[in-house]
This record gives structure tokens, sequence and C-alpha cells, in this order.
């Protein structure tokens, strides 16, 4: 018997460090693909990154199965601290994006997405767990460059942004894509039970495997505009 609940422990144990490994994985992804993003010459600029609530990163998103047109991806949901979201950005929470709406569009290449959340209604709808792009909040494709430096548009509350697995870098539209809370993966990674709300208050200290991510954004853009 002891020997069936130290095999049992151990299984328990090494599952778990699969899926801290993976989500560790997905925290490096993202500080990749948006420090990759906001590099760029024609990218997302700081002037954005500065009005935005929350960034919502999905990297390496694609197509499963041919012909299907679903697509689904697991991504990292970033919002500036404190009661009315005008502090510093706070630790991660963990999400997922179903662009089965896309179709064809999506391709069978991999793509990361970016979301940057404009306004305080985008903002309660993505922290709320669930979130429809179209119905819940509107989106559009975002500006970058020169066309992103006038942007204010308060009845957008979402800008979209895709790049290719090649380097292709523009404002891309969702459609009806799905944002929800990754409850299971904030659970391993902060090893207890949270929701999106504690952590965006601060209640739970930037993971050690999130703080370049979040010092980085910090860095770029440290106060909201």
């Amino acid at each position: 018997m002891k020997k069936l609940l130290l095999v049992a422990l151990c299984f328990t144990l090494a599952m778990s460090a699969v899926a801290q490994s993976k989500i560790d994985k997905r925290i490096a992804e993202t500080t990749t693909v948006l420090t990759n993003i906001l590099d760029k010459p024609n990218g997302i600029p700081r002037s954005l990154l500065d009005k935005a609530e929350c960034v919502l990163v999905y990297p390496g998103v694609k197509k499963v199965g041919v012909g299907l047109g679903v697509g689904y991806g697991r991504g990292v949901l970033l919002c500036r601290s404190g009661k009315t979201m005008s502090g510093a950005w706070g630790a991660p929470v963990m999400y997922t994006l179903d662009t089965s709406s896309l179709g064809a569009q999506l391709g069978t290449t991999e793509t990361d997405y970016v979301m940057l959340v404009m306004s305080q209604i985008g903002a309660d709808k993505v922290l709320s767990g669930k979130l429809k792009l179209g119905a819940d909040a509107t989106a559009a494709a975002g500006p970058s460059g020169a066309q992103a430096v006038g942007f204010n548009d308060p009845k957008i509350d979402i800008l979209t942004y895709a790049q290719s697995k090649g380097g292709l870098f523009a404002g891309a539209s969702l459609g009806s894509a799905s944002a929800s809370a990754d409850n299971k993966a904030d659970q391993e990674l902060y090893g207890k039970t949270v929701d999106a709300i504690e952590i965006i208050r601060g209640d739970v200290p930037v993971p050690a495997t999130a703080k370049l991510l979040v010092d980085m954004l910090n860095k770029i853009s440290p106060m909201h505009k």
C-alpha cells in the first residue's frame, strides 16, 4: 500500500512539474513576442501601450485539424494595478483563446496575437473571465507606426494585432473570437486557487518566472496616460 502511495505521489509531482514547465514556457514565449512586437519600427508604439489598461498576448496560435478552421491558443493577460488600473503593470493571469470563428483566416502557420485593452469596459469584460469580441466588447484591427500616433477612438475597447512566424506584423481582425480565463493554469502558477481580480488587485506577488515580463512592461510603459 505504501509503495502505491509513493508511486502516486511521484506521478502527481511529475505531472505538476510538467504543467509548471508548460506555464513557464508560455510566459517566456509571451515575453519574446511582446518584446519583438514593441521593438519593431512599425510595431505597437509606446503611445498606444501607455493608453492601454491591459495587454493580452497569445504566442503561437495555430489551426487545429486540416480544413476544420478551428484554432486554439493559450496566452497571458497583464493589467495595470490598482482600483482605477492606473498603477504599475501587475502579475500575469493565464488565458485561452478560441479562434474557430476565423476559419481560413488563421491559415496553417502559427500566429502570435496581441490585444490591447483600451477601455475600462473592455478590461471589465476581459476580467470577467469570458470575453467574446464584437459581442461583449468592440474590437478593431490595431493601427501601427505613424497611423497609431493620433489614435483616440473611445468607441473601440480592444485593438488586435497579429504576427506570423515569418515575421509579418499588422493589425488583425479576430472576428468573434473568445478569450477565457485559464483557471487551472493560474492555480498551477500561483500554487492556490485565485481569480483574475485578485491577481490584478495585487493580492498575489509576481511569480519569479514572470518577473522579466512584468519588469519589461514597466520599463517600456511605466505610466498610464
